[in-house]
C-alpha cells in the first residue's frame, strides 16, 4: 500500500502532525491518517487529531477523513460510541485498506457512523473522491 508522503498529492500538504499513535496529514478540507502498527486507538487519541483539525481548518468547515490503513491497528471497543458520537463534524469518511482486519473494522464502523463510509483499495482513488466531495460541499455553501 502507498503512504501519503510518497504520493505526488503530498505537495499540497498544509500540515503534518505526528502523534505517538500515528501520523495525520492535513490538506485543505482533507485529513488522511496512517496509524502505527499495533496501536489500540481510543477516544483520547482521536481528540488530539480532532483538535489539530480545528486549529488548522476551523471548527465549521466540512471535513473529509480518509483512514489509510497501511498498518494493522484496532479501535478500542469501549470507545467506539464516544468516537462516533463525536464525529458529527466529519462530512465524509473513507477507508483505504486490503487486510482482513481492515474489512472487519469497516463493518463495525458502519454500525456507528451515520453517513456512508466509502471503501477503497487505492489511496489515490480515495483522494480523488474526497476532493470531489469537498468541491461539492463548497458549491452548496
Amino acid at each position: 500500500m502507498k503512504r501519503v508522503k510518497d504520493l505526488d498529492f503530498f505537495k499540497n500538504i498544509r500540515e503534518v502532525r505526528e502523534f505517538e499513535f500515528g501520523v495525520f496529514y492535513y490538506f485543505d478540507g482533507l485529513v488522511i491518517s496512517e496509524m502505527k502498527e499495533g496501536v489500540i486507538f481510543g477516544w483520547e487519541m482521536a481528540k488530539n487529531a480532532i483538535r489539530a483539525a480545528h486549529e488548522i481548518f476551523g471548527a465549521d468547515k466540512p471535513v473529509v477523513y480518509i483512514s489509510n490503513r497501511i498498518n494493522n491497528y484496532h479501535v478500542l471497543p469501549s470507545d467506539w460510541r464516544k468516537f462516533y458520537k463525536n464525529r458529527h463534524q466529519l462530512s465524509f469518511y473513507a477507508v483505504v485498506g486490503k487486510t482482513r482486519g481492515s474489512y472487519a473494522s469497516l463493518v463495525l464502523e458502519r454500525m456507528f457512523f451515520k453517513n456512508s463510509i466509502q471503501q477503497f483499495s487505492d489511496i489515490e482513488k480515495a483522494i480523488e473522491w474526497g476532493l470531489a466531495k469537498i468541491a461539492s460541499a463548497k458549491e452548496l455553501a
